[in-house]
This record gives structure tokens, C-alpha cells and sequence, in this order.
């Protein structure tokens, strides 16, 4: 799970009882961390914490003085990872520099609500934060709400952040930059949250029970659909986000309905065992206006050619061969990497690794193997 999914349903208690409480967020990192800019963590006033600012070095020194740190307001703090950095003395030996934003209820209900939003919504939203001076901890949002919190006293400060947002959206990346306003450098840090990602799993097997566990535990929002509705059942898959008893004689056609949540940066995975099943499926995917980031098929490639010609004669669709070509290019048939894998479990992960290789553009080699220039950044890319 997610740092916000388990951070949402303590900050909802602690909203209901009128409780206090801080938001700690990573804001920069100098050098190797296990944590990411973006990365949060909610602390109560009786103690409790959900959510990860580093690999465990830091949460509990974070804890201890964020609410003393933070009672004139909202806060930048430098927290150090190196074994002989004297100022700690909980250093870990990573030998990184932690920056964290600490804020109280007033200003973090404002960011946590617009994240709940886009979380649920499963829509992109970016953040634009004042780090520094007067107005640190001013924001305003780009997303599926757009406003300011609290509203900068500068004009000329909302516009810009507004636009540095906007700018999140469009790039798809954060952005960290300084800007001059009346005389004053200010930095401002921009979070762009890519939207949660979606991954369908068309197929009621067992099989398809460690794929659910596996994308459940990213944090992923997972769907569950088959024609054999006496398999798709909250008793056989208690984890999902979604369940569909599709009729599958409906598609593709008038049963598509079954697909409109389906959005373009999601994965979609086969492993249905039917071959009708298959080819309807995909006949349906194949004939939306954007096929998924990721649509695996199980099995081997010769049964998949199979597959898409009987989904192009669903589709009314003469025999092309050039046409086959172009789909077969389209997916991951054989879904997943070669690990070696023997066992469903085994095979579940393989294909999990692959999407997420496949959603983040990562490279799928050994980090001991990827070149020295890029290895600090990629120590520091867990999951926020």
C-alpha cells in the first residue's frame, strides 16, 4: 500500500475528532535516500504514525519533536543520514541529507484533501509549495481541484505558482525552482502526482489471486472480471477495488460499458484460459480510441495471433496481415519477464515487475549493472 492510502484513513479519524496532528513531507534529498521528494508521513498528538520519510532511520526523531517545531507554523527541517554527521545521532550510514516539510492541521487538511480527491479519482494532480520566506507553505493546486491555500498576499506569487503548476501537469514531473518575486528569491517545489494506477485482470482463476496481492500491495487500484460471474465473488477476491460479471456474448459491442473506467495509463492483463473470452476481450480493448499503457496476454505468442484473428472478425475486420503485426507490437505476449518463474505466485510477480518496468520506464536490469551516473538516483525510487 501506498504512503497516502494509509495515511488517508487516520487523518480522516483525526479530522473527525478535531484532533492536531502533523504532516511530515519530503521536500529535497542531497545524495543517497531510501525516500523520495514526495514522500509523507502523518503523526498524531497520542503517538501514532502512518506513512515513511525514509528506511526507518528518521521516523521516530521526526515524530518526536514535530510538534514542538511546528507550533509558530509550518516548517523546513534538515535531517541527516550519514553515520558521522554530529548534529545526529541517528545517523544510518546512508550518507544522505533529508529536507522535510512539517505542518499542522491548518495548512495539511488543506493539501490532504485535494490528494484524497485525485487519489480516489485516480487523476494526476500537482502541488505548487513556498519553501522559504513569509509565505512558506502557501499553495496552490493543478488537478482535479484547482485553488490556493492559504491565498499568497502576492498576486504576482499565486499567478506564478499557478503556472508552475500547470506546467507539473502538462510535463508530467515535479518541478524545483527559484523564482524572484518583489525583490526576494523564493523556492518553490511543484509534487506532481502521477495518477494511481489501475490494472484490470481479466480472468477469475486462482491465478489471478497473487495478481491481485501483489497490485493491492503497490497500492495500485485493481478490477477482477470474467464471464463466469459464480468466480467473480467478493468471497474469492476481498481485496478489489472493483469486481465485473461481464457477459461476455456482449462483447465487443454494447458490453463495452464494462470498460469505461478503464483509463489510458492503466494495465490490463489476460488470463482468462478462454480462448473466446480472450479474443472478445480484446476485440473490445482493441476497438476503444486508446489502447492501455500495458495489455498483457498469458501464453505463448502463437495462441495471441490466434486470438486476434477471431478479435478482428468480431470486428468486422478483414484478415490483414499487417494489421496483426501492428497489434501484436501493442502487447506483451508472453505477459511478464523471464524470472524463471514455475508456480502462479511466481508468475503473478513476474508480470507484476514487468508493468511496473513497463509504467515507470524503468530499465529492468540489476542495479549493480546500471551505469554509476544514474545508480544514486535509483537507490532513492521507492514507491511513495
Amino acid at each position: 500500500m501506498t504512503d497516502l492510502e494509509n495515511i488517508l484513513p487516520l487523518w480522516r479519524e483525526l479530522e473527525g475528532a478535531e484532533a492536531d496532528y502533523v504532516l511530515a513531507t519530503v521536500v529535497d534529498v542531497d545524495g543517497p535516500s531510501y525516500r523520495k521528494p514526495g514522500a509523507r508521513m502523518l503523526i498524531a498528538q497520542d503517538g501514532r504514525r502512518v506513512g515513511t520519510v525514509s528506511g526507518g532511520c528518521l521516523e521516530s526523531e521526526v515524530a518526536r519533536r514535530a510538534f514542538w517545531l511546528t507550533r509558530s507554523g509550518p516548517v523546513v527541517e534538515r535531517y541527516s543520514t550519514a553515520a558521522d554527521d554530529g548534529d545526529v545521532p541517528y545517523g544510518s550510514g546512508c550518507g544522505g541529507v533529508i529536507y522535510i516539510l512539517l505542518e499542522r492541521r491548518a495548512t495539511a487538511a488543506q493539501l490532504l484533501s485535494p490528494l484524497e480527491v485525485a487519489f480516489h479519482a485516480r487523476t494526476p494532480l500537482a502541488v505548487a509549495t513556498v519553501l522559504e520566506g513569509e509565505e512558506l507553505g502557501n499553495r496552490v493546486f493543478a488537478g482535479p481541484t484547482v485553488h490556493s491555500y492559504p491565498p499568497p498576499h502576492s498576486a504576482k506569487l499565486e499567478s506564478m505558482l499557478a503556472g508552475l503548476a500547470a506546467k507539473a501537469i502538462d510535463r508530467m514531473q515535479s518541478i524545483d525552482q527559484r523564482l524572484t518575486i518583489d525583490g526576494k528569491v523564493v523556492r518553490i517545489w511543484v509534487d506532481y502526482r502521477a495518477a494511481r494506477p489501475g490494472l484490470w485482470i481479466f480472468g477469475a482463476g486462482d491465478d489471478a489471486k497473487p495478481l491481485l496481492r501483489f497490485a493491492r500491495g503497490l497500492g495500485w487500484f485493481v478490477a477482477v472480471g470474467d464471464g463466469r460471474s459464480h468466480l467473480v465473488t467478493r468471497e474469492r477476491f476481498p481485496e478489489a477495488d472493483g469486481l465485473l460479471a461481464m457477459s461476455i456474448s456482449d462483447l465487443p459491442g454494447t458490453g463495452r460499458s464494462v470498460l469505461e473506467d478503464l483509463k489510458a495509463t492503466d494495465a490490463v492483463v489476460l488470463v482468462t484460459h478462454s480462448f473466446e473470452q480472450d479474443s472478445r476481450i480484446l476485440a473490445s480493448l482493441l476497438d476503444r480510441n486508446c489502447v492501455p499503457a500495458y495489455l498483457g496476454v498469458l501464453g505463448p505468442q502463437r495462441r495471441t495471433r490466434e486470438v486476434l484473428v477471431e478479435a478482428a472478425r468480431l470486428l468486422g475486420l478483414p484478415e490483414d496481415a499487417e494489421r496483426l503485426e501492428s497489434w501484436i507490437a501493442q502487447l506483451h505476449a508472453p505477459t511478464g519477464l523471464d524470472l524463471g518463474a514455475e508456480t502462479s505466485a511466481a508468475i503473478a510477480l513476474s508480470i507484476i515487475a514487468e508493468i511496473q518496468q513497463t509504467l515507470n520506464n524503468g530499465s529492468a536490469l540489476p542495479l549493480r549493472m546500471v551505469r554509476a551516473v544514474g545508480s544514486d538516483r535509483r537507490v532513492s525510487t521507492g514507491s511513495r
